[in-house]
């Protein structure tokens, strides 16, 4: 796909990210979907600009580091490797400054001395990154790679400025149904405790003749002496008794 046709109009990549996120919309994404989706963008990424040789998706966890999650190939990731090692590169700035960033040619870059000496000798010479910005926040970067100097032109930032403001809306889904899902299975394990704490006071109660409290206090006892949660404590309270030869 040439540059002139990226910035004359929309994206063709615009129906290809429409049905991901159609498809995304109605569904509470796995661990291994949400994989999918960030494969899929590194794929189009890739593809957008005729002149990419690799491409990558950095997203920033939830302790705020960085973490390639998505790469083209073994190239792409010890490039962002070793952008994570030294605290410097293309990505790392467009992270910290929420800005796209364009190295022409890495033996003649300044601005990221020790990433360009390091990843000088492994073939990449350009690099293009741009933010996953959303309006909560930066969530991570697009990056591309080539192995020519001088590959990447101002329409080409413009284009994948413009691809990566549409992919971060996908990232920033996948990651909410993400942590919904995660949320939702906490949620099922706090009640699958709180019906076993109950179930066991109830037993308590019955077999020792306690009230409520006692009975809870006496469970609570019972799991620090076992050095054990309460629900942990009340499985074993609850468990049939092993049958006798």
């Amino acid at each position: 796909m040439s540059s002139e046709n990226a910035s004359a109009g929309g994206l063709p990549l615009d129906g290809e990210l429409a049905v991901v996120a159609a498809r995304m919309a109605g569904l509470l994404l796995s661990r291994e979907s949400v994989d999918s989706v960030l494969e899929l963008i590194v794929s189009l990424a890739g593809t957008a600009i005729a002149a990419a040789t690799g491409a990558g998706v950095t997203l920033v966890d939830s302790a705020g580091s960085p973490a390639t999650t998505s790469a083209s190939g073994p190239l792409v990731r010890e490039a962002d490797a070793l952008q994570y090692e030294l605290g410097e590169g293309p990505c790392m700035a467009a992270l910290a400054q929420c800005a796209p960033m364009r190295v022409d040619d890495v033996t003649t870059e300044r601005r990221w001395p020790r990433w360009c000496a390091a990843i000088a000798g492994s073939g990449l010479r350009s690099v293009l990154t741009a933010p996953l910005v959303t309006d909560d926040g930066c969530h991570g970067a697009i990056k591309i790679y080539a192995t020519t100097s001088g590959a990447f032109s101002r329409a080409d930032e413009e284009t994948l400025a413009t691809f990566a403001s549409r992919a971060a809306v996908l990232v920033a889904n996948a990651r909410a149904y993400e942590r919904a899902s995660r949320f939702s299975e906490e949620f099922k394990h706090t009640l699958r405790d709180r019906d076993l704490v109950t179930a066991a006071k109830g037993f308590l109660m019955g077999r020792d003749g306690l009230d409520e409290d006692t009975a809870f206090d006496r469970l609570l006892s019972l799991a620090r002496a076992q050095g054990r949660t309460p629900a942990e404590a009340a499985a074993d309270l609850l468990a049939p008794a092993p049958q006798g030869r």
